[in-house]
């Protein structure tokens, strides 16, 4: 019995041929080049998607060897606000004909994920929260185009960064605290290798403190984003003769947590203690929460960290290093209204 004949691959010529322009308008279009008009965009793309084109990972030749795929790593996926980033990432593809893949650090060391996800010749890496140092990354940003997002290093040259000003979010929660009556107001923060942006973050609550003159009561607890030892340091905060009436949480996840552990010690939220949370995920917005947090837009931070990556595979070499400021959302766990 004969084979049936093989299906020819559409190429990128026939996306040419169909859309009835040069192979190299269907380039700069797959390419999200400057200067492509809408016009062109919209034929290109309508022939791509008539005949089902899928640039060919192995075919790296087409437009100057890309496979118009990306990588992103997260530390973890424990964390709602990653998926806020997330978005801002897969909104900012959507105009482009790039594909995104990710990998989570979760299980594996960082270092090891990335060697991993850079042998699948991605055209760059975004990389949330990394742990290593700025001479690892700056040796990997000289192999692939490189964009961290979370870790401060405004002095390198070989990659971009997107940061949130966690000095201003940290200053922002102890002004509000302060403001609502609260004094003995303490700081649960990550024990972590990324010190860059928990850093900040610490020293902003601590340059407020003292403004305010509560200096005296300052405390910082760090702990491991592990639930038993969140736990357990809400616990030691909110009990015994120097129990806190404020705590400022590194995240809304530890925030959430903080709530919870209250609730059980039987204390009143904002009466008997204000609590606030980081990132403004959108648990913070139920009404059994209604959690006070500092606002630093993940989809701002992942739309700007993929507009910085494209623009270094387009061959930008001048380091960027974009700084979202923050703002604080009000809720009823630090209202003064409620407040004893």
């Amino acid at each position: 019995m004969a084979k049936a004949p093989r299906e020819k691959n559409v190429t990128i010529h026939d996306v040419a041929k169909d859309a009835g322009v040069s192979f190299s308008a269907v380039s700069k279009v797959m390419r999200n080049a400057y200067g492509v008009s809408d016009a062109l965009r919209e034929k290109v793309n309508v022939s791509i998607a008539k005949l089902g084109y899928t640039p060919s990972m192995s075919a790296r030749g087409i437009s100057g060897g890309r496979t118009f795929v990306i990588g992103v790593v997260f530390p973890d996926m424990r964390n709602p606000f990653f998926a806020d980033i997330l978005a801002g990432v897969s909104s900012a593809l959507e105009r482009t004909t790039y594909q995104m893949v990710q990998g989570i650090v979760q299980h594996s060391s960082e270092a090891a994920l990335v060697q991993s996800m850079t042998s699948m010749q991605l055209d760059g890496l975004i990389i949330v929260g990394s742990v290593s140092t700025s001479q690892a990354l700056s040796a990997l940003a000289a192999r692939i185009p490189l964009v961290l997002i979370g870790h401060h290093l405004p002095e390198v040259s070989a990659f971009d960064t997107v940061n949130n000003d966690d000095a201003e979010s940290g200053r922002l929660a102890v002004r509000h605290f302060v403001e609502n009556g609260y004094r003995k107001i303490a700081m649960l923060s990550l024990d972590s290798p990324n010190g860059t942006v928990i850093q900040r973050r610490e020293e902003g609550y601590i340059e407020a403190m003292k403004a305010a003159d509560l200096g005296k009561n300052i405390e910082i607890v760090r702990t491991p984003q592990n639930l038993r030892e969140i736990q357990g340091a809400a616990q030691r905060l909110l009990s015994g003769p120097n129990r806190k009436d404020a705590i400022f949480c590194w995240t809304d996840y530890v925030a959430l947590e903080t709530l919870s552990v209250a609730g059980i010690g039987g204390l009143a939220v904002p009466g008997d203690v204000g609590v606030i949370g980081h990132d403004n995920t959108m648990y913070c917005a139920f009404d059994q929460n209604s959690l006070t947090s500092i606002d630093q837009s993940g989809e701002q931070l992942g739309l700007q960290a993929t507009r910085l990556l494209v623009e270094r595979i387009e061959g930008r070499q001048k380091a960027e290093h974009f700084l979202v400021h923050p703002r604080l959302v009000a809720r009823r766990s630090s209202a003064l209204s409620q407040k004893a």
